[in-house]
């Protein structure tokens, strides 16, 4: 009969590297205790490292620098205890490249509980979207969404626009029409704008 810690290790190992994980994840194989006694002596072992209580990391190896860091996604998608996470309006409006800012906190969605904390020397935020984000279309649809809610009206000019309509696709701006009944009118005004810009690039471009 396969034990516990055979059970545990072997679903580590059949994770990629960088996973962020808990013991909520092996629940189903064994009791509260059991699994924390098994994550803390592979710990111990080094085959994972405790980022912080309740917290582990499946490291990723880099043959230059060796062990490397957490990322910031994968510590968020472990505290929201496996519920859908995605990266807030500053944070969104950043890796569209639609502000040079750079957020002092790592700020995430998500419909979890709503908390703040540190692990691993990064401080990470969870709080609720004030547009909400769908499921079912392109992450650089959502991004788009969360960026231009944080951005506002009087900040989502011609500039913003012509970024927006660069990159993106036919697909991400299909998925945005799905999310035009959740959306302020302002928001699908700019919609608009970014498809109206987006056929003329295209036209240009043939």
């Amino acid at each position: 009969m396969t034990s516990i810690t055979d059970k545990i290790t072997g679903r580590i190992r059949r994770r990629k590297p960088g996973w962020v994980f808990t013991p909520r994840d092996f629940l189903n194989v064994g009791t509260r205790a059991s699994v924390d006694q098994v994550l803390s002596r592979l710990a111990k072992q080094g085959m994972i490292r405790r980022l912080d209580r309740g917290i582990y990391y499946y490291p990723k190896q880099s043959k230059l620098l060796g062990p490397l860091s957490p990322t910031p996604d994968n510590i968020a998608r472990a505290l929201a205890a496996g519920d859908h996470v995605f990266p807030s309006g500053a944070m969104a409006a950043n890796l569209m490249r639609l502000s040079t800012q750079v957020p002092i906190k790592l700020s995430y969605l998500t419909n979890a509980t709503i908390r703040t904390r540190r692990v691993a020397g990064q401080t990470i935020q969870l709080k609720r979207a004030r547009v909400a984000w769908l499921d079912n279309i392109p992450d650089h649809a959502n991004l788009t969404l969360q960026a231009l809610s944080y951005l506002g009206r009087k900040s989502v000019d011609d500039q913003i626009i012509s970024r927006c309509a660069r990159v993106l696709t036919g697909k991400d701006l299909a998925g945005l029409h799905q999310a035009m009944d959740r959306i302020p009118g302002w928001m699908a005004d700019a919609i608009h704008k970014i498809e109206h810009v987006k056929h003329g690039q295209i036209h240009r471009t043939a």
